[in-house]
């Protein structure tokens, strides 16, 4: 029989040894087609968005081959797709709604970066993207 001391040293000797693998989950690139923007002829005529999604977990399973112990990537881009979908001025908001949405449904993920890409803002010169990028640390 372990004394609770022993079993103390046992998890901590079995921890420190094993190590913590981190895992990260990302969508690169993923493109859309939406009406972000504060100027009138923007939210008529759209734009083009380019977006990024990364999330970082620990893993403490085995490799056991099962979806609900990782992020799931098709849930990433419906969540992006949903909010791309709402007409907003700031690509800010966005941002933070992805984010927001992303925080509450993966409760064990650590750090989630959210990063959106308006091409071809409507500038006075010529700009390739402007860029907005959000990063939460749990």
């Amino acid at each position: 029989m372990f004394k609770p001391l022993q079993i103390v040293s046992f998890i901590y000797y079995n921890f420190a040894t094993m190590g913590i693998i981190r895992q990260r989950v990302a969508l690169e690139g993923v493109r859309f087609f939406a009406y972000h923007g504060l100027y009138p002829e923007e939210q008529i005529l759209g734009g083009e968005f380019i977006l990024d999604i990364e999330t970082h977990s620990e893993v403490y399973s085995g490799g056991d081959d099962e979806l609900s112990n990782t992020v799931n990537y098709e849930r990433l881009f419906d969540i992006a797709k949903a909010e791309m979908n709402i007409r907003r001025k700031l690509i800010e908001t966005v941002a933070h709604a992805i984010l927001e949405e992303i925080r509450h449904e993966f409760l064990f993920v650590k750090v989630i970066r959210v990063s959106i890409k308006k091409m071809h803002p409507p500038l006075s010169g010529q700009v390739n993207n402007s860029l907005i990028e959000l990063i939460f640390n749990r």
